[in-house]
């Protein structure tokens, strides 16, 4: 049963402090469902309606699964189309931050867009960078924005928020940005491993990070001498810059 004092608890998961205060966040559809029970995210609850009760059989064996109405579901939904499936999930305990070594990862300076954080952890899982490391001030990870976009690749990607000034003092690895006056990324030599930042939507990379980036590189328009967009979407940016360390990566091989 769905008591009024869940619905306000599952509602307030809409919030960083009500994600905080309860440590839980929201994953919502049956695809979303799959993803935290093959993880190792821990489930709190699934909540389902009767339509899809044979499915959710089927998949939530040893899971507190319950059913509610589709009015209940309505009003726990933060979707604006409700999905007929809402798992409640623990937000795990803070761990250790991993350091990185002889690997690609990506930094996030200040990204602040949900959308833009939840393709880009979806992009990173698509090229198999398993960590990212985030600044403080980057959008919460377990918005339900977030994790809706990242298609489930959240489950599979480690995300630390740290201070990326000093972590990137500290790293050994080549720290690769985007500027305008960097370096051509299709000509450049690219590492095979290395840390790529990512800067804010509006503002690009701060001047405390850009301090620590040794590799600048640029993506080019096409043509280079005409008038195009003044500049690319971070997450679209991030992909291009991904996918371009990872070809540089099978053509070596």
């Amino acid at each position: 049963m769905l008591t009024k004092n869940r619905i306000s608890q599952i509602k307030s998961l809409s919030t960083k402090k009500g994600r905080v205060e309860l440590g839980e966040f929201i994953a919502e559809g049956q695809k979303m469902l799959e993803e935290m029970i093959n993880s190792d995210f821990e489930i709190a609850e699934v909540y389902y309606i009767l339509q899809v009760q044979e499915t959710i059989d089927a998949i939530c064996k040893g899971v507190n699964a319950i059913k509610i109405s589709t009015n209940d579901m309505s009003r726990i939904s933060q979707l604006k189309t409700p999905s007929p499936v809402l798992v409640v999930v623990k937000i795990p305990q803070t761990h250790e931050v991993l350091e990185c070594s002889d690997e690609l990862v990506l930094a996030l300076d200040s990204i602040q867009d949900p959308g833009n954080m939840g393709t880009i952890i979806r992009i990173a899982d698509w090229y198999g960078i398993k960590k990212i490391y985030c600044s403080h001030n980057s959008v919460d990870i377990y918005s339900s924005k977030v994790v809706q976009a990242t298609m489930g690749a959240i489950s599979r990607v480690k995300i630390y928020y740290v201070d990326l000034v000093e972590f990137l003092s500290k790293t050994k690895m080549p720290v690769y940005g985007t500027f305008l006056e960097g370096e051509n990324i299709y000509a450049k030599k690219l590492s095979a491993s290395g840390v790529i930042v990512m800067g804010n939507e509006g503002s690009g990379i701060s001047k405390e990070v850009e301090r620590y980036v040794n590799q600048k590189i640029f993506i080019p328009p096409y043509p280079a001498d005409v008038l195009t967009s003044e500049s690319l979407n971070v997450a679209v940016a991030t992909a291009i810059c991904v996918s371009e360390f990872r070809r540089v990566e099978y053509s070596s091989k």
